[in-house]
Protein backbone atom coordinates (compact mmCIF):
# COMPACT_ATOMS: atom_id res chain seq x y z
CA UNK A 1 0.00 0.00 0.00
CA UNK A 2 1.22 3.73 -0.88
CA UNK A 3 -0.11 6.96 -0.09
CA UNK A 4 -1.57 7.86 -3.53
CA UNK A 5 -1.51 11.78 -3.10
CA UNK A 6 -2.34 14.45 -0.45
CA UNK A 7 -4.54 17.62 -0.89
CA UNK A 8 -4.61 21.11 0.61
CA UNK A 9 -7.28 23.47 -0.46
CA UNK A 10 -5.80 26.93 -1.04
CA UNK A 11 -6.53 30.65 -1.77
CA UNK A 12 -4.62 31.15 -4.43
CA UNK A 13 -4.32 28.40 -6.69
CA UNK A 14 -2.59 29.53 -9.60
CA UNK A 15 0.28 31.10 -6.86
CA UNK A 16 0.02 27.39 -5.08
CA UNK A 17 0.69 25.65 -8.20
CA UNK A 18 3.70 28.22 -8.76
CA UNK A 19 5.40 27.75 -5.93
CA UNK A 20 5.51 24.27 -6.17
CA UNK A 21 6.45 24.01 -9.44
CA UNK A 22 9.17 26.83 -9.52
CA UNK A 23 10.71 26.05 -5.95
CA UNK A 24 10.29 22.22 -5.68
CA UNK A 25 10.46 20.65 -9.12
CA UNK A 26 6.42 19.58 -9.62
CA UNK A 27 4.95 19.50 -13.08
CA UNK A 28 1.35 20.38 -12.76
CA UNK A 29 -1.38 19.28 -15.28
CA UNK A 30 -3.92 21.60 -16.82
CA UNK A 31 -5.82 21.76 -14.44
CA UNK A 32 -9.68 20.89 -13.35
CA UNK A 33 -12.44 22.88 -12.89
CA UNK A 34 -16.26 22.05 -12.58
CA UNK A 35 -18.24 25.01 -13.23
CA UNK A 36 -21.68 24.04 -11.64
CA UNK A 37 -19.72 23.90 -8.45
CA UNK A 38 -17.12 26.27 -8.94
CA UNK A 39 -14.19 23.88 -7.82
CA UNK A 40 -11.17 23.75 -9.51
CA UNK A 41 -7.90 22.33 -8.48
CA UNK A 42 -4.55 20.75 -10.07
CA UNK A 43 -2.32 17.95 -9.42
CA UNK A 44 1.35 18.63 -9.39
CA UNK A 45 3.40 15.69 -9.61
CA UNK A 46 6.94 15.29 -8.35
CA UNK A 47 10.05 12.81 -9.84
CA UNK A 48 9.75 9.70 -7.66
CA UNK A 49 5.85 9.78 -8.09
CA UNK A 50 4.54 11.39 -5.34
CA UNK A 51 1.54 13.84 -6.10
CA UNK A 52 0.16 16.64 -4.48
CA UNK A 53 -3.42 17.75 -5.39
CA UNK A 54 -3.86 21.62 -4.66
CA UNK A 55 -8.00 22.88 -4.83
CA UNK A 56 -10.05 25.92 -4.17
CA UNK A 57 -14.00 26.35 -4.21
CA UNK A 58 -16.14 29.25 -3.16
CA UNK A 59 -16.77 29.71 0.24
CA UNK A 60 -14.04 27.84 2.19
CA UNK A 61 -13.04 28.56 5.56
CA UNK A 62 -9.71 30.21 6.40
CA UNK A 63 -8.43 29.60 9.37
CA UNK A 64 -5.15 30.93 11.01
CA UNK A 65 -2.15 28.38 10.40
CA UNK A 66 -0.38 28.06 13.63
CA UNK A 67 2.76 25.99 13.53
CA UNK A 68 2.10 24.12 17.07
CA UNK A 69 -1.64 22.48 16.37
CA UNK A 70 -2.88 19.33 15.66
CA UNK A 71 -3.52 17.50 12.19
CA UNK A 72 -1.72 18.30 9.19
CA UNK A 73 1.57 19.70 10.14
CA UNK A 74 3.72 20.29 6.76
CA UNK A 75 4.83 19.00 3.51
CA UNK A 76 8.90 17.39 3.75
CA UNK A 77 10.33 17.27 0.24
CA UNK A 78 13.85 15.32 0.12
CA UNK A 79 16.38 17.47 -1.52
CA UNK A 80 19.32 14.56 -2.00
CA UNK A 81 21.88 16.80 -0.23
CA UNK A 82 22.76 19.17 2.37
CA UNK A 83 24.15 21.89 -0.14
CA UNK A 84 20.43 21.79 -1.89
CA UNK A 85 18.58 21.82 1.36
CA UNK A 86 21.16 25.00 1.92
CA UNK A 87 20.51 26.42 -0.99
CA UNK A 88 17.01 26.33 -1.43
CA UNK A 89 16.13 27.61 2.19
CA UNK A 90 18.62 30.36 1.36
CA UNK A 91 16.98 31.16 -2.23
CA UNK A 92 13.22 30.79 -0.65
CA UNK A 93 14.30 33.38 2.81
CA UNK A 94 15.60 35.69 -0.23
CA UNK A 95 12.62 35.85 -1.82
CA UNK A 96 10.82 36.67 1.61
CA UNK A 97 9.46 33.43 2.87
CA UNK A 98 10.11 33.10 6.64
CA UNK A 99 13.00 30.12 7.79
CA UNK A 100 11.33 28.77 10.85
CA UNK A 101 14.35 26.69 11.48
CA UNK A 102 17.65 25.43 9.83
CA UNK A 103 19.31 24.41 8.40
CA UNK A 104 20.52 22.11 10.95
CA UNK A 105 20.80 18.52 11.82
CA UNK A 106 17.90 17.72 13.83
CA UNK A 107 17.90 15.15 17.24
CA UNK A 108 16.67 12.19 15.61
CA UNK A 109 19.43 12.73 13.06
CA UNK A 110 17.82 14.46 9.93
CA UNK A 111 18.99 17.52 7.94
CA UNK A 112 16.76 20.19 7.75
CA UNK A 113 15.13 23.58 7.50
CA UNK A 114 11.23 24.45 8.15
CA UNK A 115 10.02 27.18 6.22
CA UNK A 116 6.34 28.91 5.86
CA UNK A 117 5.92 28.51 2.28
CA UNK A 118 2.44 29.37 0.32
CA UNK A 119 -0.28 30.70 2.25
CA UNK A 120 0.59 29.92 5.69
CA UNK A 121 2.00 26.42 5.43
CA UNK A 122 4.87 24.76 6.96
CA UNK A 123 7.29 23.02 4.06
CA UNK A 124 9.91 21.05 5.25
CA UNK A 125 13.70 20.53 3.41
CA UNK A 126 15.25 17.86 4.42
CA UNK A 127 18.30 15.39 2.58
Amino acid sequence: MRIEHVAMYVNDLEAARDFFVKYLGGSSNAGYHNKSTGFRSYFISFDDGARLEIMNKPDMDDVKKTINRTGYVHLAFSLGSKEEVNRLTEILKNDGFEVVSGPRTTGDGYYESCIVGIEGNQIELTV
